[in-house]
């Protein structure tokens, strides 16, 4: 379990500005719900300055006090302050997070510039979508990569994945991390393609929607839903002082009930929905639902 500041805690239980704000005039959106982490902010601006904010956000315990925080430090800034707001100055008003949790405070600054963008009329931001992608399972790009490295004076692969999940997932892409950390650090990095355009390959261990796989028979099911909740759900829950029971499996509906501090967290919806749920379709079946029940 990750040792969390009694700030983290606070906005983790008491999340602040929770939710769509309807008089909105900027909006950024950062992450995914398949790469584990998504944010929503929206803002109000009113003659150059953020009047209100808000957010929505799937994620851990970290990520949900990084956006809380956000959006309290932002409110009465200018639009020129905000941008200067870093992951380090969101980390900080935490009391600092854990060096594994670094990118939800990096999650954090980019949706702000995201939403300062949209309400400049601006494309977004270039390093979010642009570039070549260096890790596939969390869709990080060089650009990214380079940006983390150079702000927050990063000198290991292990650091980089702690600011941008970078290679926390398969871990191919981790030789290609090590050669751009070499070439920052070098000062070879004046711009795009640090390392050149070579294509890194790696594998999508998901199977294609569109390929058709056999059908499972109720035995088959129930032993891949139990190693997928032993293997890959549970650990990240337990990550964040969580876990997960399976209650029962009835054809293709799954009951689990969740446990630890995931039974009092403001987005458990969002976490059977958009992880446990995603995942079990990911790893098991397509057509899988998932319902929490209490117990």
């Amino acid at each position: 379990m990750w040792e969390y500041t009694d700030a983290v805690r606070d906005h983790f239980l008491n999340p602040r500005n929770v939710g769509v704000l309807k008089d909105a005039n900027a909006v950024g959106e950062v992450g995914s719900l398949a790469c584990g982490d998504a944010l929503k902010l929206y803002l109000k601006i009113e003659n150059s300055r953020i009047v209100d904010a808000s957010f929505q956000t799937f994620g851990c315990a970290s990520a949900i006090a990084s956006s809380s925080v956000l959006t309290d430090m932002v409110k009465g800034m200018s639009v020129e302050d905000a941008l200067a707001v870093s992951n380090k100055d969101i980390a900080k008003a935490l009391g600092g997070l854990p060096k594994e949790k670094m990118h939800c405070s990096v999650m954090g600054q980019e949706a702000l510039e995201a939403a300062i963008r949209s309400w400049r009329g601006e494309p977004p931001v270039p390093h979010a979508h642009e570039g070549r992608l260096v890790c596939k399972c969390f869709g990080v790009t060089e650009e990214q990569i380079v940006k983390v490295i150079q702000e927050n004076a990063l000198v290991s692969v292990e650091e980089i994945t702690n600011f941008t999940k970078a290679g926390g997932g398969c871990g191919e892409c981790l030789e290609d991390m090590g050669e751009i950390l070499k070439n920052v650090l070098a000062g070879g990095v004046s711009g795009k393609s640090a390392v050149g355009a070579k294509p890194v390959l790696i594998p999508d261990l998901r199977k294609s929607k569109t390929e058709a796989a056999p059908a499972l028979s109720n035995v088959q099911r129930m032993q891949r839903v139990m190693r997928v909740l032993d293997e890959i759900i549970r650990p990240r829950l337990q990550q964040d002082g969580g876990d997960i029971e399976l209650v029962d499996i009835d054809g293709k509906e799954v009951s689990v009930a969740l446990r630890g501090m995931c039974t009092s967290c403001p987005s458990s919806r969002l976490t059977i929905e958009g992880f446990v749920q995603q995942t079990l379709r990911d790893q098991v079946e397509q057509d899988l639902a998932v319902r929490e029940v209490s117990q």
